[in-house]
């Protein structure tokens, strides 16, 4: 049995597409996604978010090396998720900008849900 119903929702489709963006977009958002998939890159976003740690901190904290550590900031700071900044030999990292807590903060209320 075939179904007659035809739908013409184009008004609706326009407003989707419009949401999606350009292609870049969707591609730089994905990345992002699943850099912070990973355990130990978000165990590293979540306790930046609190303060501002030198890889030594974060591989004491996460009980990890710090050559992995080093690796997993290297990837982080190509997404622009963390930001880092010298006082003498010590290098200190933070978060890049305000926008990444928000979305850890979302995702988390979002869990909690």
């Amino acid at each position: 049995m075939s179904n007659n119903w035809h739908h013409n929702h184009q008004e609706a489709i326009r407003s989707a597409r419009k949401a999606l963006g350009n292609n870049e977009r969707v591609v730089s958002l994905s990345e992002t996604f699943k850099v912070l998939s990973d355990p130990t890159r978000l165990k590293i976003v979540l306790a930046l978010a609190k303060e501002e740690l030198c890889v030594f901190d974060i591989a004491k904290l996460l009980e990890v090396t710090e050559s992995a550590i080093s690796h997993q900031l290297r990837l982080l700071k190509t997404l622009r998720l963390v930001k880092y900044r010298k006082d003498g030999k010590m290098v200190f990292y933070s978060l890049d900008d305000e926008h990444i807590e928000d979305l850890i903060r979302i995702a988390s209320r979002h869990v909690a849900e």
